[in-house]
């Protein structure tokens, strides 16, 4: 008997097919539970949008025209193929590695191989039993299509990652080891002229001190920040989670003396948005924000204030985001130098005495931002300067699935 070939037409294809796209809502729930069962993510952020959601039985149904007639392939210009580079950026987005993805599809193939082996048992239709392994054999190879799509995608937006922080990280060590270097240069300029000069005026042995204290708490400041740096780079499914209003009090309560010092005020909205956020990098831009509203007051105000408030709000069709805004009355920023406020070592005010820093902060703030899906700028009103970050509203994806 000569076997079936791919392009033959075998009656129980069709009908497997029409049962697989009947039954996809109950096959796209098995899904779901499996994979939230095997990764550290709840079924509802699994796929967190209806719009996300929908894409497996659009999956389904470009199995079933597979199944159903292998002449009708899986190309790249196909929906179900946008779809799979869809769930491969998403899959990224979530921190899932290829091993994980594979493993979603090795699982989808063994629910889909078992459904149809039940609804085959109970089907009139006449088949041979070379017919049934055929079927068997367009199921899996179009899950593998699929599959392949999908975790090509995923690796691609990897690599592109992976070499963006190469590029960016080269940079960034080299500005990091210059600035370092200066430090190190003061510090142990200033020792060895104490050193050799014992008998120094006070005035100049107390200068030299100073500018000793200065560099040590500049290079105390940038560890610091390289430390949080570091915490953000791990498993995004990893990260301390908390509400947004217990991430600005502990922000707030970090830089506390330090404000009282140079006489500002902190000032907390009462109407925070009840949102959970990643404590590690809002606390990470709080602190950044709030420590330049204190290096940079207005010493002629008798009143400095730092003002601290979040919202949630629209941004055109990229939908909704939560933004933390920290407004200050102090010195402000030259308009000629606002375009460069978030550059690496930039300093809108380098001659203010006393005003200490490495210049890393904002643009720290502005990576870690993006890191988390959001945005740094800064808002000018009057007399008044307004740092503002933003992250996702994710309430907003939890909603639109009730």
């Amino acid at each position: 008997m000569r076997l079936k070939s791919l392009s033959d037409n075998c009656p129980l294809a069709g009908a497997l097919a029409a049962a697989l796209r009947e039954s996809s809502t109950e096959l796209t729930s098995r899904w779901l539970e499996r994979i939230a069962d095997r990764v550290n993510i709840s079924p509802n952020k699994v796929f967190p949008t209806d719009d996300l959601l929908d894409h497996v039985p659009l999956l389904l149904d470009g199995i079933a025209a597979y199944l159903e007639n292998p002449a009708s392939e899986v190309t790249t210009d196909t929906p179900v193929v946008a779809k799979a580079m869809e769930l491969g950026a998403l899959r990224y987005a979530q921190g899932f590695d290829a091993y994980e993805i594979l493993k979603e599809y090795e699982i989808l193939g063994g629910i889909l191989f078992t459904y149809l082996a039940n609804v085959a048992d109970g089907m009139k239709e006449p088949c041979e039993k070379s017919e049934l392994l055929v079927c068997g054999h367009r199921l899996f190879q179009a899950v593998g299509i699929i599959q392949q799509t999908t975790t090509a995608h995923f690796l691609r937006l990897a690599d592109e990652r992976v070499a963006d922080r190469e590029k960016r990280l080269r940079g960034f060590n080299r500005a990091i080891s210059h600035e370092l270097k200066n430090h190190i240069g003061v510090v142990l300029g200033a020792i060895e002229t104490i050193r050799e000069i014992p008998d120094l005026a006070a005035d100049k042995r107390s200068s030299l001190d100073s500018a000793i204290a200065r560099s040590a708490r500049a290079m105390k400041d940038t560890v610091e920040n390289l430390i949080e740096l570091s915490r953000m780079e791990g498993e995004p499914r990893q990260h301390r989670q908390v509400k947004l209003a217990k991430a600005i009090q502990e922000a707030t309560r970090q830089v506390r003396e330090s404000a009282q010092a140079a006489g500002l005020r902190m000032v907390v909205d009462e109407d925070i948005p009840d949102a959970d956020v990643n404590a590690a990098g809002v606390e990470l831009c709080l602190t950044n924000y709030l420590t330049n509203a204190i290096k940079y007051t207005d010493p002629a105000r008798q009143d400095r204030y730092a003002k601290i408030s979040a919202a949630r709000e629209a941004r055109d069709d990229k939908g909704g985001e939560i933004v933390v805004r920290v407004r200050d009355n102090g010195l402000g920023v030259p308009e000629e130098k606002r375009g460069s406020l978030f550059q690496l070592f930039f300093r809108a005010h380098e001659t203010v005495t006393g005003a200490e820093g490495t210049g890393l902060g904002l643009s720290i703030v502005r990576d870690t931002a993006e890191s988390l899906g959001g945005r740094a700028w800064a808002e000018f009103d009057g007399a008044e300067t307004i740092f503002a970050f933003s992250l996702p509203d994710r309430r907003e994806a939890r909603e639109d699935r009730r």
